[in-house]
């Protein structure tokens, strides 16, 4: 029998099978609850990050293969890959998992089976069906479990374009309003897809079978993206279209995730209370600065391509419009700027005096009700969930007030 599944057993931890279980040696059992935690047969357990909660289970379905992941309270990991996420607690996602890097659910945030995940982050409630890939995305929205953001089964977020790159990140919702957990839901229809990046606002309803390429901006709408009809045209290999689109909307997701970057550092280690939540907050920090990294990174490949295409595409006199010259070397510049911007404010450490007022007013909350997350949350007054929303609004306005182009 593995010798650190001998340590977990003798500190009460549910092995079924023992001897189909394997733990790697760089595991901290220290690391994993004995408090009603179950591993099931043929799972396997790798990295010294990873961590599992009290009340958790993983592989009931299925086999889990669990690589650098921290396992909030009350997660069921039914069967799959997971590496390099962070659950954030009261999770449940089914078989057929593919979970990568950069990848947090935070709480009550759930998946059904055969779902695949990279740098994606799911605010509390959040809920995907089955047969998604939904990689680079961000998604809030909903006030409970009974009234929730969902994304239909046979749901795809298109993440990969014909010129090779990925500047595709997608919002639904925005950090601001949906930190408050009070938003209206969002709810994408099954058998759709989304080209990103697009951003689409609270309260939006996309019909079954819509492939969604526009952003919708304004809240409560219905989107019907329809299909094209059977055509074979020439292909203008060289042109970029909507330049202005891919460029703002990178923006503002980055500005967005940067923004999350003050609640998650000023506001979630309020709720700290032990070893296993401190090392939860931690990894919820480092995962989300990975995101933060591979959309910087993303977007300035995308600009780096972009005087190749011009060029290329100019030759060929396909490209010429004044409009598109004028955006490509308009996103050249800016991203020269951006770069200072985004990196000033990833690095400030100080909380102005909007901050300050909702920080007490959190504290306050945490005194009378405890550190339940969304408990507290919920339990702010509408005066103080504004204090809150404006301080985020703020962080975020003084990036892409000077960013868009």
């Amino acid at each position: 029998m593995n010798r650190i599944v001998k340590m977990l057993i003798s500190k009460g931890v549910n092995v079924p099978n023992p001897e189909s279980v394997f733990i790697s040696d760089d595991v901290n059992p220290e690391r994993i609850s004995g408090e009603n935690v179950t591993i099931y047969g043929g799972c396997k357990i790798i990295g010294e990050k990873s961590m599992i909660m009290k009340n958790s289970q993983i592989g009931y379905e299925a086999p889990v293969t669990l690589e650098n992941t921290l396992l909030g309270e009350n997660t069921k990991l039914m069967g799959g890959f997971f590496s390099g996420a962070v659950f954030a607690g009261d999770n449940t996602f089914g078989s057929g998992a593919h979970v990568r890097n950069g990848t947090i659910l935070e709480e009550e945030a759930n998946a059904a089976h055969t779902v695949g995940l990279k740098q994606t982050i799911l605010f509390p409630f959040v809920t995907l069906g089955s047969l998604i890939n939904f990689c680079d995305c961000f998604m809030a929205g909903g006030t409970s479990r009974k009234d929730h953001s969902e994304v239909g089964s046979s749901f795809i977020h298109f993440n990969y374009t014909p010129h090779q790159d990925k500047a595709t990140p997608s919002m639904m919702g925005d950090i601001h309003h949906g930190v408050m957990l009070n938003s209206r839901p969002i709810f994408l229809g099954g058998q759709g897809g989304l080209v990103g990046p697009v951003r689409i606002a609270y309260g939006c309803l996309s019909a079954a079978g819509s492939i969604i390429r526009k952003n919708e901006l304004k809240n409560d709408r219905l989107l019907l993206g329809g299909v094209y009809k059977e055509v074979s045209i020439p292909r203008d290999y060289y042109i970029i279209k909507n330049i202005s689109h891919i460029f703002n909307n990178n923006i503002y997701y980055i500005a967005g995730l940067i923004t999350l970057k003050s609640w998650y550092k000023y506001i979630r280690p309020l709720f700290i209370s032990d070893y296993f939540s401190e090392n939860l907050v931690k990894g919820m920090q480092d995962n989300l600065n990975s995101c933060i990294m591979e959309r910087l990174f993303r977007l300035k490949e995308f600009c780096r391509h972009l005087p190749s295409f011009q060029e290329k595409g100019s030759a060929e006199k396909k490209d010429t419009t004044a409009e598109k010259m004028a955006n490509c070397d308009k996103a050249l510049i800016t991203m020269e700027l951006a770069e200072k911007v985004f990196d000033s404010e990833f690095k400030k450490d100080e909380v102005n005096d909007e901050g300050g007022i909702f920080i007490k007013s959190v504290e306050k909350r945490i005194g009378i009700a405890g550190k339940k997350y969304i408990d507290v949350i919920k339990g702010l007054e509408s005066d103080e969930q504004n204090q809150g929303i404006i301080w985020l609004f703020h962080i975020e306005q003084r990036m892409v007030g000077k960013l868009l182009i």
